[in-house]
């Protein structure tokens, strides 16, 4: 089976869809400790999270929590903050948790058609 060798994930939901929300976190933190190559972009209700302390507000029973989560991918991954998002939110690059970077749909198009990459969006 050939296995992707980067994962790029799109979480469109927040605190608004907590259930879809996790899961996009949980697959991404699995992935990097699987030793995937893994870019995590928070889009819509989910770019709350690129600030500190947001994701502390976040719960969901038997889910795990999603600072923990943030910080798993960060250890092998990249999380990135939508352009738009971010705008729509007045979220600026000195507002965001270190080593979220804020970019736009140019970036996200560039690392999702490479092949070897999959994408999923939740």
């Amino acid at each position: 089976m050939h296995s992707a060798k980067k994962l790029v994930i799109k979480v469109t939901a927040g605190a608004d869809a907590p259930e879809r929300c996790s899961q996009a976190f949980t697959v991404a933190a699995v992935a990097v400790a699987s030793g995937v190559e893994v870019s995590l972009w928070l889009t819509g209700e989910s770019a709350w999270f690129a600030l500190p302390g947001r994701a502390a507000e976040f719960e969901l029973p038997h889910s795990a929590p999603l600072p923990d989560l943030i910080e798993s991918i960060q250890a092998g991954g990249l999380i990135t903050l939508c352009t738009q998002c971010a705008a729509r939110r007045d979220i600026e690059e000195k507002d965001v948790i270190e080593g979220v970077r804020i970019a736009g749909a140019q970036v996200f198009v560039s690392e999702i058609m490479p092949d070897g990459v999959q994408a999923l969006v939740y």
